[in-house]
């Protein structure tokens, strides 16, 4: 898929909770990070939010070995760093940590206090700047969105970071619609659920499809997420073994039928519903 004029993978690996272990946890992290960049991987999801900067010392460390051009790498800023002074300052100290001169896309956290043309004009600043390639917004509805046009129409939002899995489909109803009119790339964060995965409960139907077609439940609800090549998902990288199942889950293909019974499980939104978050 592209995001503007840039070609990236469909995966990408998200980066929340790691480098807030100890040194054989942030070892394997980085191992399952260096995985996926050579096997195909060159997107990477971050934030100066998790774990208050370690998770893009982390990523900082990983990428050591690779040339930048290879990757694309993403941040988000607070909402409270969103005028154009405490968002330079945000992300030279999240360029420092990623050891980078630049970032491949910048990203509004959520919606803040900030006037967002103040915010679109501060990031199109840093985009002229050389500091950021592309800019986005994270969490944002079509309301926030359409404002947003509204407010700035020469503003390019060429990304919306969205909570989007099985059992958050509400995006589905306008959202996705909106961002497909507009050219705005859709990246969907949390395929698996909160916290361990564990959040989202399939019913037999949906576990019995799962061993039918040899695939874990986890790999279901990442391949589900990217059925229609328009979402980038970012499921965290903390382990190769991770990693390799998710690569795995792109090769997944579904037939009418299938995708039946997972509508059937999980329904489509038929009416607007508020943005989830998480």
């Amino acid at each position: 898929m592209k995001i503007g004029s840039q070609s990236v993978s469909n995966l990408g690996m998200g980066t929340w909770y790691l480098g807030e272990g100890d040194a054989q946890q942030s070892t394997q992290e980085i191992a399952a990070l260096r995985y996926g960049i050579e096997h195909g991987i060159n997107v990477i999801d971050t934030a100066e939010m998790y774990g208050q900067g370690a998770a893009e010392s982390l990523v900082g460390q990983a990428i050591i070995p690779y040339q930048r051009e290879q990757l694309f790498l993403i941040s988000k800023f607070y909402p409270w760093h969103a005028t154009l002074n405490t968002m330079r300052t945000a992300l030279k100290n999240s360029l420092q940590r990623l050891q980078t001169n630049y970032l491949d896309l910048y990203l509004l956290h959520w919606p803040g206090d900030t006037p967002i043309k103040e915010t679109l004009q501060g990031l199109q600043t840093l985009q002229r700047e050389g500091l950021i390639k592309q800019y986005g917004v994270s969490n944002f509805d079509t309301a926030d969105l359409r404002m947003a046009h509204l407010t700035m129409p020469s503003a390019t939002i060429s990304t919306n970071e969205v909570l989007y899995n099985l059992d958050s489909r509400g995006i589905e109803y306008d959202l996705l619609p909106y961002h497909q009119d507009q050219g705005i790339a859709t990246i969907g964060y949390s395929p698996f659920g909160s916290g361990d995965g564990q959040e989202i409960h399939l019913p037999d139907a949906l576990a019995e499809l799962a061993r039918a077609k040899q695939i874990t439940v986890h790999q279901l609800l990442l391949a589900w997420v990217l059925r229609n090549n328009d979402v980038l998902a970012i499921p965290k990288a903390s382990s190769i073994d991770h990693v390799q199942a998710n690569i795995a889950a792109q090769a997944v293909t579904w037939t009418p039928q299938e995708l039946a019974v997972i509508d059937q499980a999980f329904p489509r939104p038929t009416r607007k519903t508020p943005l989830k978050v998480i």
